[in-house]
């Protein structure tokens, strides 16, 4: 016990002499500042009005009084559509001539638009907002319609809405898209910038002039990190989100018990690094080369269960997957730490299987299992 914590200070004390860690703290105050209106809104829509009438005055309206477009009127196409682009706007809307006219003709309308479908973000809200507008504008031209037939108010709303719906916020009312993928790339900068201290701690022990140190003294090395990463998992997973005005809903105790079982695992994995490849060049370029790919895979921004089958496997060989699945769970989504009782097992097992993968793939490297396997078949000389 006493080469554990031996090493154990030694780590701990040379990481807070040197704090290099809190330039993760820097990292995630820039990179996260896009998230600071947790929501898009009053994106430049460019409205070319060829009709003038009162359906297109109503449908601009409409689109303005959404919160998620500001307006901004073209008297010709070929102006908009050089503003789209050149990015100025995200999409055009034209209003085609005599809309009005065809609407109270019982004619088909159709409100051609242009998308800048490379934010998809942004198009698919921009998209929502012009069908909510065409949607306001016919069923006000459908009522006015009806009532000029005789029909009754009550006939009317029987007829346009036969069937009254409500939608009840069960659970995450108000849940946005910053939201969501906030906890994927907290649980990304954890994972990336553990797997550079662990790998760059256990390439300092692997060419010591002394050697390869014991055992007890390698653990306890690897044990340093531990503290600082938990303080930096309150950081990333209450303080931080807490000044951005993101909605949480764990209890900090919650949240360092996922974590615990997190970093456990990604240690064993840094492990698994360094016996593969035992150089600190290969190593920072794997390691750079597989968090984007990473981070794709984990479930954030795409589901799971729409992946490919040998994709899914692979994303759930990365612990990053289980945390993020976790700690959006328990902070997100309400769930209890029983709830995902299963997704934390599932990280200590990566865990084990990584860190006993890398001490086989290290014995192999040092050549210790051979020499063992020729010690145990050497039959003894007779005397």
């Amino acid at each position: 016990m006493k080469g554990y914590f031996r090493g154990f200070m030694m780590i701990t004390t040379r990481m807070l002499e040197k704090p290099l860690w809190l330039m993760l703290v820097f990292s995630l105050c820039v990179m996260s500042l896009v998230y600071l209106n947790h929501s898009v809104w009053d994106l430049p829509v460019g409205v070319i009005d060829q009709d003038h009438s009162s359906a297109s005055r109503m449908v601009i309206r409409s689109l303005d009084s959404s919160s998620k477009i500001a307006v901004k009127n073209y008297e010709s196409v070929d102006s908009a559509k050089k503003d789209l682009a050149a990015r100025k706007l995200f999409a055009v809307v034209i209003i085609p001539p005599n809309m009005e006219k065809r609407i109270l003709q019982g004619k088909t309308v159709t409100i051609p638009a242009f998308g800048d479908a490379t934010n998809r973000l942004a198009n698919g809200q921009i998209e929502q907002d012009i069908v909510s507008a065409y949607r306001t504008m016919t069923l006000a031209y459908n009522t006015e319609i009806l009532m000029n037939n005789g029909f009754s108010p009550l006939q009317i709303s029987m007829i346009l809405s036969p069937i009254k719906g409500q939608s009840v916020e069960l659970f995450n009312p108000g849940i946005s898209y910053a939201a969501i993928t906030f906890p994927g790339l907290m649980v990304m900068l954890l994972q990336h910038s553990l797997l550079i201290a662990g790998t760059r701690t256990s390439i300092v022990l692997h060419t010591l002039p002394t050697g390869k140190p014991p055992l007890p003294v390698y653990l306890g090395c690897l044990s340093g990190l531990i503290p600082i990463w938990l303080f930096l998992s309150i950081v990333l997973f209450v303080v931080w989100p807490m000044l951005l005005g993101y909605r949480q809903t764990a209890p900090i105790p919650d949240l360092l018990l996922l974590t615990f079982p997190f970093i456990l695992a990604v240690l064993g994995l840094a492990k698994l690094i360094t016996e593969c490849l035992r150089n600190v060049e290969l190593i920072y370029l794997t390691l750079a080369l597989v968090t984007t790919p990473v981070f794709y895979i984990s479930g954030t921004i795409w589901p799971l269960q729409s992946m490919p089958t040998w994709v899914w496997f692979i994303s759930h060989l990365l612990p990053s997957t289980w945390a993020t699945k976790a700690i959006a769970g328990i902070d997100q989504m309400g769930q209890s730490i029983t709830e995902v009782g299963f997704d934390v097992v599932m990280m200590l097992v990566l865990g084990l299987c990584y860190a006993s993968l890398g001490w086989l793939v290290g014995a192999l490297r040092d050549g210790q299992l051979r020499i063992r396997f020729r010690k145990r078949r050497k039959v003894p000389h007779k005397a």
